[in-house]
Parts: structure tokens; C-alpha cells; sequence
């Protein structure tokens, strides 16, 4: 088959393959997707929504909307950036199918053959997958625990000509679980500024917040225009709707709004409904609150299974939020072996290495505590545990 070239660079996902992996054996103790837990679904409250849609207005709900969403959802959507310091307008919100799509859709905006992408190192696979069909260059950047190294970010670009964007995830990275200082915030802005680079802003997990306050956006405190926001209720409210949205600057919209209706023309007229009746009658506040309360539970859970069996030189992170653990072991030890001996056992993870956008790091994994039951984060905690001496 004459397929394009850029099909060459795609690859499975990992995490996908993983997942296959899972359903071939059932019963296994996954702490592999990121997944929200399905039993704190708003289903009730989602019912009722569902039913004032189809029965006040099937015929809206069933027909063509606009291309960047319906206007009452972005209005609410505006209403959400606030919380991170953004004033924004109906004219800054474009509705996208998850923020998978927001992704996508600013990589075909923008980059052109060899250009380049730096990213986080480690960064959100997902968005990594997003870039690769572009033929573009992905170049990782190190990080600590306030976020990207700013100096070698610095290095990257002057090695690299040809960059143009920057995707950062500032709160709860994933994988990482790691969050932004401010002045990491800042400093990565003040480069941008310096070398005219446009920046994605990735906070698909910002609300999932167990403990300390929220630092403003990178987005707050952009006064050119360069950095574009990607928020989703995949992780509030339900992944299976697929609405996220990106909120820039009204010229951004409007190529949003060309590549976008060339793609799929909208997003799902039904879904955009289902939210946005949600929001209206529901106070979302209240419903975070109850998934991060579990979800804290779990995280704190797992993070003093860890320390009981996890040998001593396995080191570990602490996130504030989110819903990933992140591990490094030693430099000789291979997740992606440890993983196929898990399954045996009936536990999965998803290897480290495929989280870098330019290979390495196979000593790593990334653990998602927000699905499981306690007692099968404890079971399978211990089975990694055990695997892990074995291995050392």
C-alpha cells in the first residue's frame, strides 16, 4: 500500500498495547490508564441532563452545531478559565473532541517538516503520539521538581533553529505528577517572549488538586497572544463525552475553527449538551470534591504501600493532585521485562521509556492509582514489590 511517509514514525501506543495486554488477562490489578474511576461518574446528575436535552430540544441535540461549540458552553467554559486567572471570551473558547483534538489540531496549525517540539522530559504520550504524524522533530527537556530546567531549555533552543513550539503540563504532569513553581511558570514564558516560540499549555488534570493552592496559569499571565490553553472534563465529569476545549487569542480561534471544520466540522451537539446542562444545573464544585477526596485516599494509599515494598533504592514522587505515581529504579533494571513477569502475576503498569520523546529512561514506570480499589492497590503493590527485590 502507498501509505504517506509520516506513517513510518507511528508506533502503537504503549499504554495501548498494555491495555490489550489486560484484556487478555482478566482479573489483572491494572494500575496502567489513566483512567477515572467509572463509580464516580455523575450518572444521575447526567441522566437527568440527558433527559431535559431530548426532551426540550431533540431536534438541536441531533442536528449540525458550530464549528467551535456551542456559544452557552463556552460561555461557561470562559466562566472556568477564571479560575485560572484568564479573563476570557466566547471569541477565545474553541470546543474540541477531548483536548487529545485541541492538541492535534495546533500541531497541524503550526508545525511545519523538521520543525521541532520541545516537550517535558518525561511528557504525556498522548501528545507525543499527537505530534509524530507531522514529520516534526521532538526534542525532551529535564526537569525537577518545580518543573523544567530552564538553563536547559535555553540549550535546547539554541541547538535547535527550527523549534517552534514548547508543550508543557504545569499541573500534575503526567507522567511525572510533578507541578509548576510560579517562577518556573514565569521564566518559561520570559523564553518563550525572547524567542518568539508559541506555547501549549496542557491542564487536563488542574482540577484533580488534593492539597496546596492553585498556582496562576502560564496562560494568566501571557500579554502577546503565544500561549494556548487546553482544559477537558474528561477527568470530572466523564472521558467518554470527549469535550475539552482550548481557550487563545481570537485569531488563534479562528484558524482553530478552519482546521477543525475540515476535521470533523463539531464536536458532538449531544455531548456539548449533556455538559452544559450538567454545569447549569449541578454545582461542579461540589462533584470535584468528591472525586478528589477518593482519589486523595488512594494516592496516599499507595504512596504508603510504596514505601513498605518498594526496595529502598526504587525512588518515587509525591503529587498534589492527578493520578499517577511516578518511579525510577536503578539504571540497569527494565520496566518494559518487569512488566510482561506483572502480567504474569496479574498486574499491570506502563513502562517508563515511552513517556520520552527521544527514548531512554527504561528504569521507570508510571503507576495510576485513581481506579483501583484499596485493596487491589495494596495486593498489587506487593506483587510489584516482590518483583522488584527479585529483580535487584
Amino acid at each position: 500500500m502507498n501509505y504517506a511517509n509520516r506513517m513510518n514514525d507511528l508506533k502503537p501506543s504503549d499504554i495501548r498495547e498494555v491495555m490489550k495486554l489486560i484484556a487478555s488477562n482478566p482479573g489483572t490489578i491494572s494500575f496502567a490508564g489513566g483512567l477515572p474511576d467509572p463509580d464516580l461518574f455523575p450518572r444521575e446528575e447526567m441522566r437527568k441532563a440527558t433527559d431535559k436535552v431530548m426532551r426540550e430540544s431533540p431536534h438541536v441535540a441531533l442536528q449540525y452545531g458550530l464549528t467551535l461549540g456551542r456559544i452557552s458552553l463556552r460561555e461557561k467554559i470562559a466562566g472556568l478559565m477564571k479560575r485560572e486567572g484568564v479573563e476570557a471570551e466566547v471569541e477565545n473558547i474553541a470546543v474540541t473532541t477531548g483536548s487529545q483534538q485541541a492538541i492535534t489540531i495546533a500541531a497541524m496549525m503550526y508545525m511545519e517538516e523538521e520543525d521541532v517540539i520541545i516537550t517535558e522530559n518525561p511528557s504525556y504520550l498522548g501528545a507525543i503520539s499527537a505530534f509524530k504524524p507531522f514529520s516534526t522533530n521532538i526534542i525532551g527537556v529535564d526537569g525537577d521538581e518545580e518543573g523544567m530546567m530552564i538553563d536547559q531549555l535555553e540549550q535546547a533552543i539554541k541547538r535547535t533553529p527550527k523549534a517552534k513550539l514548547i508543550y508543557v503540563i504545569p499541573n500534575f504532569q503526567n507522567p511525572t505528577g510533578r507541578t509548576w513553581s510560579l517562577e518556573r511558570r514565569k521564566a518559561l514564558l520570559e523564553v518563550a517572549k525572547r524567542h518568539d516560540l508559541i506555547v501549549l499549555e496542557d491542564n487536563a488534570y488542574g482540577e484533580v488538586r488534593f492539597e496546596g493552592d492553585r498556582i496562576p496559569s502560564i496562560k494568566s499571565m501571557d500579554t502577546e497572544g503565544r500561549v494556548l490553553y487546553f482544559g477537558s472534563f474528561s477527568k470530572i465529569l466523564s472521558p467518554g463525552l470527549r469535550v475539552g476545549w482550548v481557550c487563545a487569542d481570537k485569531g488563534i480561534i479562528g484558524k482553530y475553527e478552519l482546521v477543525k471544520n475540515g476535521m470533523d466540522l463539531q464536536s458532538a451537539e449531544l455531548a456539548q449538551m449533556q455538559v452544559d446542562g450538567f454545569l447549569e444545573s449541578n454545582d461542579l464544585d461540589e462533584h470535584i470534591g468528591k472525586i478528589n477526596s477518593v482519589y486523595k485516599m488512594r494516592r496516599d494509599l499507595m504512596l504508603k504501600t510504596i514505601k513498605k515494598e518498594f526496595p529502598e533504592d526504587a525512588k518515587y514522587y509525591y503529587p498534589k493532585g492527578g493520578m499517577f505515581i511516578w518511579v525510577e529504579l536503578p539504571s540497569h533494571m527494565n520496566t518494559r521485562e518487569l512488566l510482561h513477569r506483572a502480567i504474569e502475576r496479574k498486574v499491570a503498569f506502563v513502562p517508563g521509556g515511552s513517556f520520552y520523546p527521544e527514548g531512554g529512561c527504561e528504569s521507570s514506570m508510571r503507576l495510576n492509582f485513581s481506579t483501583m480499589q484499596n485493596e487491589k492497590i495494596v495486593d498489587g503493590i506487593k506483587i510489584l514489590g516482590e518483583l522488584l527485590r527479585e529483580s535487584i
